[in-house]
């Protein structure tokens, strides 16, 4: 695993910190709430904390190990039927199989971040070639603008607002 150095470092480091991070602050906006809580729908559009972070976990292994031949092992959704399945959470899904979900998904994407250098090159879901770095950027971006929603959705369940240890 690489070291985290959430100041300094090299480029590849420097992404992949920026990454870990707001995986960090996904994970915490999750904490001190009930079951519940983290599946109720907060939107017109059913969106809740829990699907989210099934969301981002479908995200991490379709970028980083579709994209470069790894394998994602089994998926708990079906984008073929239902191309919103990997925000719903179903009822024989358990908050713990969520987040055990996500943790694999997380680990077999450093992985793939160790293995390879920021200019391998891939082919994302739509055809195109993209580069390690790209995925980075792309993931980290992705990961934040989803923590943003937690955030919203947080505050409207409980009123707790604000950010993860910067340590």
């Amino acid at each position: 695993m690489m070291k985290r150095v959430p100041f300094q470092g090299a480029e590849k480091e420097s992404l992949f910190t920026a990454l870990d991070r707001h995986r960090d602050a996904v994970l915490w906006k999750l904490e001190g709430l009930d079951d519940e809580q983290l599946r109720r729908p907060m939107t017109p559009s059913g969106t809740s904390l829990l699907g989210l972070v099934k969301h981002l976990g479908g995200a991490e292994l379709g970028w980083f190990c579709e994209t470069f031949g790894r394998e994602t092992g089994p998926l708990p959704f079906d984008l073929d039927e239902d191309e919103e399945s990997d925000l719903r959470i179903r009822p024989d899904e358990s908050t713990a199989d969520v987040l055990t979900f996500y943790a694999r998904a997380r680990a077999a994407a450093d992985l793939v971040v160790e293995d390879l250098e920021l200019d391998d090159l891939g082919r994302a879901w739509f055809g195109d070639e993209v580069s390690l770095r790209w995925v980075l950027i792309h993931m980290a971006t992705e990961t934040a603008r989803h923590a943003g929603h937690m955030d919203i959705l947080r505050e409207l369940l409980d009123g707790r607002t604000g950010d993860h240890s910067r340590g």
